[in-house]
């Protein structure tokens, strides 16, 4: 999941929102290694990733990828799962988009001095360039893919995924279906 899901999946608790961007950029141990506000958001996070990536319809999907792509399943998969929540939206959430996004926005602007160097400053540009409104468009997914390839450091793989991406786009859509309302009954146990 990338960051429209995590956000959604930790609403509407907003320490556990801040903990869905901190994921990305906290590494190691959490007991007493971050304010006690992020490190449940945290652990939610790592949870949602493990989960994500060990569930056999994820694990079946990325063996349809072409073998070029395949070890790069998971960020595609990630950002294509965020494509297709937006165009899902109404389904699993009665806030309409641009105002659950707006929500997000503020609690990240709100509570940016409880984040990382990096992750707030992925806050910022997540604010900036609008990057959760722009999942709705598919060429979203293979921009993004684009850029995160730039931090490869032999060459982007990810330059140019578009054409490649294209025939996945029905399995990839029908998988997110099946497996999203999963995820969420998984995130709604852990915070029982």
């Amino acid at each position: 999941m990338n960051f429209l899901a995590h956000f959604h999946l930790a609403w509407p608790d907003e320490h556990l929102v801040l903990g869905g961007l901190e994921g990305d950029f906290h590494k190691g141990s959490l007991p007493g290694t971050l304010p006690a506000a992020l490190q449940d958001g945290v652990a939610l996070h790592r949870a949602i990733d493990a989960y994500t990536d060990s569930h056999e319809q994820v694990q079946a999907l990325r063996e349809n990828f072409p073998a070029e792509l395949r070890r790069f399943a998971g960020i595609l998969i990630d950002l294509s799962f965020d494509h297709f929540l937006t165009r899902h939206w109404d389904s699993f959430s009665d806030m309409p988009l641009a105002s659950f996004n707006a929500r997000i926005y503020a609690i990240l602007d709100r509570h940016s001095a409880l984040l990382s160097a990096n992750a707030a400053s992925m806050a910022e540009r997540i604010q900036e360039y609008d990057i959760l409104g722009r999942y709705h468009h598919w060429q979203a997914v293979p921009e993004s893919a684009a850029r995160i390839g730039l931090r490869f450091r032999r060459g982007n793989p990810l330059a140019d995924t578009e054409t490649l991406l294209q025939p996945l786009i029905p399995q990839l859509e029908q998988a997110f279906l099946n497996f999203y309302p999963e995820l969420i009954s998984f995130c709604q146990a852990r915070r029982l």
